[in-house]
């Protein structure tokens, strides 16, 4: 039982210390960050409506489309990383199937662009 307890020593004080410093900068952040709101801070932020308003009114939906279009480039566009990676790898079909795949992401950007999707009034 002692053998097993120091094998697993290290990772029980890389817990504490990671624990303890986390605890440290969490109140360090709290006791020494400034706290003076001004009217800038809380106004309307990226959502497009005050933020300490009823929960339960309207606002605008192309604050959503604006959000799943940005959702969806962003994922598509992190299937460019792994493929990059693999690159070498990946031969002639893996290079082609990836110029489909940008054909396409491009294609649909371009729609949305014109379609005037991407325009915040």
């Amino acid at each position: 039982m002692e053998e097993l307890l120091t094998e697993y020593l290290p990772i029980l004080v890389f817990l504490g210390v990671a624990i303890g410093l986390g605890i440290v900068l969490v109140l360090a952040a709290v006791i020494l960050g400034p706290s003076n709101p001004d009217p800038e801070k809380v106004s309307a932020y990226e959502c497009g409506f005050n933020a300490f308003d009823d929960a339960r009114m309207k606002f605008d939906v192309r604050f959503y489309l604006v959000s799943i279009l940005f959702i969806i480039f962003d994922l598509e566009v992190a299937f460019l990383f792994p493929w990059a990676v693999a690159f070498q790898d990946v031969g002639l079909l893996g290079f082609w199937s990836m110029m489909v795949f940008l054909a396409v992401l491009t294609i649909g950007f371009a729609y949305e662009w014109k379609k005037g999707a991407l325009e915040w009034e």
